[in-house]
């Protein structure tokens, strides 16, 4: 047995998804389910309005008039290719080579998954790139990257006037709740659609919980005095707006390594039930043309991330790549609400 036995992606795509039945999904992640189409293009109808509308009156024996097929824009995108590879440390190596003539298959493992996890964290970077551009679709209506002279930019077009900017949400005495309520309307009055749902930083809701507006109207008698906590806003939120509320604060390293919030604090987004939109992968170079008749290992997982393992003679080692073409649509871009909630 050697190392180019055991470092194959077939027993790596089974050690992340082994891992994988323990971690909880990313929030976005469950609002666009994951599918997979061949080639780059990216492209969807979008309904631009979401109320239907009458039939036209007719006189008898006169010809049909014909209706436009207006309310929707034809989408389309070049989804981005993701890719990064590592190869195995000497350090790694040589214990490796040692452990392998003792035969002790625990000892085997044990470095083994020093190995796997180095390629793992590709994986994890490459939820995280997905959970990204998901993010930046919902709380921005764009998908914006830039990196090693490659850039992207993506715009969902969001409705300018779903874009709503109120530099007082944040003060004390603003009643929140009506403001909510007005943006709501404004959604199901253009699209024939009520939000249901929220989403903010944990440091959005710790201002929201600073309200005094909310706060007499939770502790009516006592004129406000009271101290709200987490439950007691999300709860009252609800009970006044139909809006459940939830909090996400994961952060992530962007290409830079500055720590980035996947929702930006002073920014609430207000959308409906159900699906949003896709994670939309695309087909790789290395499963497309790699999978057969090539002396590189490849194996797919995620739906449609590539994970190849290569042969290197000079010096001897494995090389993993991990790469994905992907981008998610967003065929409910008109049905939510984004509140720029920041001072000015």
């Amino acid at each position: 047995m050697t190392i180019f036995d055991l470092m194959t992606s077939q027993n790596i795509v089974a050690y992340w998804e082994t891992l994988s039945q323990d971690r909880a999904p990313y929030l976005f992640e469950t609002m666009f389910p994951s599918d997979k189409k061949l080639g780059l293009d990216l492209s969807y109808i979008k309904g631009s309005a979401g109320l239907p509308v009458v039939l036209n009156v007719s006189a008898f024996d006169v010809k049909a008039v014909p209706r436009p097929r207006i309310g929707f824009d034809k989408m389309y995108a070049e989804m981005p290719f993701f890719k990064e590879s590592m190869t195995i440390s000497e350090r790694l190596r040589q214990e490796l080579n040692m452990v392998l003539q003792t035969g002790n298959q625990a000892y085997i493992d044990t470095v083994m998954n020093k190995i796997f996890n180095d390629t793992v964290r590709l994986l994890e970077s490459a939820a995280v790139s997905r959970e990204r551009m998901r993010a930046m679709a919902v709380t921005s209506g764009t998908v914006a990257m830039a990196a090693n002279g490659q850039e992207y930019s993506y715009d969902y077009n969001v409705p300018a006037d779903h874009k709503f900017t109120e530099h007082n949400f944040n003060t004390a005495d603003f009643d929140i709740c009506q403001y909510l309520i007005g943006c709501l309307d404004k959604i199901e009055d253009d699209t024939g659609v009520r939000p249901t749902r929220g989403v903010c930083s944990r440091a959005q809701l710790n201002k929201i919980m600073q309200n005094t507006v909310l706060k007499k109207n939770i502790y009516v008698l006592t004129n406000g005095v009271g101290t709200i906590n987490a439950k007691n806003a999300i709860a009252y939120i609800e009970d006044q707006t139909g809006v459940t509320l939830e909090v996400y604060s994961k952060r992530y390293k962007d290409e830079t390594g500055a720590t980035k919030a996947y929702v930006p604090d002073d920014v609430v987004v207000l959308f409906p039930d159900g699906d949003l939109g896709t994670t939309w992968f695309g087909t790789t170079p290395e499963e497309s043309d790699l999978m057969s008749g090539s002396s590189a290992n490849v194996s797919i997982t995620d739906v449609g991330v590539a994970i190849t393992t290569m042969k290197r003679e000079d010096p001897v080692n494995v090389e993993t790549k991990v790469s994905m073409i992907c981008l998610p649509s967003f065929e409910m871009a008109d049905q939510i609400a984004i509140i720029d909630a920041s001072e000015g």
